[in-house]
């Protein structure tokens, strides 16, 4: 008898232990209540919010928006994802004959849309990436270290830009407000965050398995202490994968700052099309702050991002008005803008793992240097 399908670490594994699309298994209850709820908070923004006191008037600025600056939201946003694409390519391919630029545009853009449907920081993207990485033919240990550097890039230049931007304005060096919870707090969280990073690369290599080996003989406790130490080695693993990365100049670092900042230059254009956008400085800091909201777990951060970054805004002074009409502008851009497109990648994706099936998987030799303890 054939057995049934499994689901482990969010793939599905048919009886064969293949992987499969990588799936949600929800009941249609609460399917409906996530879709019920991604609707009300869509309304709220867009209809309910702006008529608070004195906000609607602003609101009804929006048809009188400044086309240049609409057009220029979408080409910085598109921009932005083309950045995304280049930082897939900097840190997973290398003279790999499966994963062209085709793929690559496919496996980020449908692994944008799986972001925007769960959020918790992209788990969906990176659950289908993952999974369409392993099809392609790269060892599950290699996709799992290159993983980890992608996201040690990516966050990187987060933190780093937390620590200047926020440091800048404390002192003085940037025109904004110095207040210290608004500057030297999240620039303190980034230099914690790049400290703890670079801290795990002084850890030993393969520890997991010096570790396994201590534990053969300590029982129960002991087993629990190996299986625990698979997570800062795979971590340390990452990190040091990132900063060979980093010194090779691939240009990833390139994509990871294209995405980030034409991400903020969309929002930038879109305080244009409305009015006068607040000192640069303070810009950053309003997004990155109120990035911090896509780790609630809400479809795409919907709400928590737009509130987060509208409230930081407020809070450096920005008059509301003007800061909901922006924000809920740039969200249009950057949240709806790669659904469509994301969702025929995610099609072409399926039919392209499917070609790689039928060819079989004997290619995996021209991906990406790996090291010998990424394999």
């Amino acid at each position: 008898m054939e057995e049934p399908p499994s689901e482990i670490d969010g793939l599905i594994l048919d009886g064969s232990g293949e992987e499969q699309m990588p799936s949600r298994r929800l009941s249609k209850r609460h399917a409906a209540f996530a879709g019920l709820f991604a609707l009300a908070v869509v309304v709220f923004l867009y209809f309910g919010l702006p008529q608070i006191a004195g906000i609607n008037e602003t609101w009804d600025r929006i048809q009188d928006g400044d086309p240049k600056w609409l057009i220029a939201c979408l080409l910085f946003e598109l921009l932005s994802f083309g950045g995304y694409v280049w930082l897939f390519r900097g840190v997973f391919v290398r003279g790999s004959s499966r994963i062209g630029w085709s793929v690559s545009y496919q496996i980020t853009m449908a692994g944008l849309v799986a972001t925007r449907l769960f959020a918790a920081a992209g788990a969906g993207g990176a659950v289908l990436t993952a999974w369409a990485l392993r099809r392609s033919g790269m060892p599950t240990r290699t996709v799992a270290t290159r993983m980890i550097a992608q996201y040690v890039i990516l966050y990187g230049v987060y933190m780093v830009t937390l620590v200047i931007a926020g440091v800048g304005l404390y002192v003085g060096a940037f025109s904004g407000s110095r207040v210290f919870a608004l500057t030297m707090v999240p620039a303190i969280i980034g230099t914690v965050a790049i400290v703890l990073s670079l801290a795990f690369t002084l850890l030993p290599e393969q520890i997991d398995r010096k570790i396994e080996e201590w534990a053969q003989d300590s029982g129960k406790f002991g087993r629990a202490v190996a299986k625990l130490a698979k997570v800062p080695d795979a971590v340390a693993v990452g990190v040091r994968e990132a900063l060979i990365i980093l010194r090779e100049r691939d240009g990833a670092v390139v994509g990871a700052v294209a995405w980030w900042y034409f991400d903020i230059f969309t929002l930038w254009a879109a305080f244009h099309a409305f009015g006068d956008p607040p000192p640069f400085a303070v810009l950053v800091m309003a997004y990155f702050v109120g990035m911090f909201a896509n780790l609630l777990p809400l479809p795409g951060g919907i709400g928590g991002v737009e509130g987060g970054m509208i409230g930081v805004l407020i809070a450096f002074g920005e008059p509301a008005s003007l800061a909901i009409v922006a924000v809920l502008t740039y969200r249009a851009f950057s949240f709806w803008l790669p659904t469509i497109p994301g969702a025929i990648a995610y099609f072409h994706l399926r039919r392209t793992v499917q070609g790689w099936k039928a060819e079989g998987a004997g290619e995996s030799a021209t991906l990406y240097k790996v090291k010998s303890q990424s394999n």
